[in-house]
């Protein structure tokens, strides 16, 4: 999982200070949703990509990792917040995420693929609201970091959908869907641009806007054709480079 990690505790942890609003238990609840949020998403585009590539046998234990970091993750949110509300939620992110095993154990067909779009939007809620009820004040650079992990998050709920599309599961929200989380993207690529970066940076802006280009002309074509590998190699490298302005952000902390 790109960029996700422990990147956020240790970035938040060395400016946490006591006196402030938000606790080492904030911080620790709101790495760990972080994390599923972007889990739910690359864990059903892994699905669906398997679907429409029965051959790539190896995705069957890649999504197998990506569900044991988010258990782990679960249970992070489980031991750091005695919260009630979020320990409610709690319980719907685990009954999605068994449901979602159960899933995986067979062979991919749409009915399936179908539910795991619904499961990954009970995972995608559950961590909104539970990230909701643990805030932060973050400074200009720590918005940046975040917006790349948005990025990231953004770049996996496309294609989530472009692969549900290209299965046959295009309905009309599906489309409105897929057409949001890329119009969002653009937006937060923009503030990446705009920003004001030393030299060295600035060939990952250049990088990140072609990448991007490329990217996002392939959900622009999805009608006319589904290229399921292109998209998976091309939301990787948009993905890869947005890691470069992570890595830049937390560094400079």
């Amino acid at each position: 999982m790109r960029g996700m990690g422990c990147a956020l505790l240790l970035l938040l942890g060395v400016v946490v200070a006591p006196s402030s609003a938000a606790t080492r238990t904030d911080v620790n609840v709101l790495e760990a949703t972080e994390n599923i949020r972007y889990l739910s998403q690359e864990i059903t585009k892994s699905y669906l990509y398997l679907f429409a590539n029965p051959l790539k046998r190896e995705v069957s234990s890649e999504i197998s990792k990506m569900l044991q970091e988010l258990v782990q993750n679960i249970r992070t949110v489980s031991i750091s917040s005695d919260d009630e509300d979020t320990r409610n939620i709690l319980e719907f992110l685990i009954y999605s995420k068994n449901q979602i095993e159960e899933l995986v154990k067979g062979k991919p067909d749409k009915q399936k693929a179908a539910l795991m779009l619904d499961y990954s939007e009970t995972l995608l809620e559950g961590a909104n609201s539970i990230a909701r009820a643990h805030r932060y004040n973050f400074s200009e650079s720590e918005k940046m970091l975040m917006k790349g992990k948005k990025i990231e998050y953004l770049m996996e709920r496309s294609a989530k959908y472009y692969m549900a599309l290209g299965v046959g599961l295009g309905t009309e929200i599906n489309r409105k869907q897929m057409s949001k989380a890329v119009e969002m993207l653009e937006k937060n690529l923009q503030d990446f641009e705009h920003y004001s970066y030393p030299t060295q940076m600035k060939r990952y802006q250049t990088a990140l806007r072609k990448s991007w280009n490329v990217t996002k002309s392939l959900f622009e074509r999805q009608d006319k054709a589904f290229v399921s590998n292109i998209m998976i190699l091309a939301g990787d490298e948009v993905e890869s480079i947005t890691g470069q302005f992570i890595l830049y952000h937390r560094k400079t902390q």
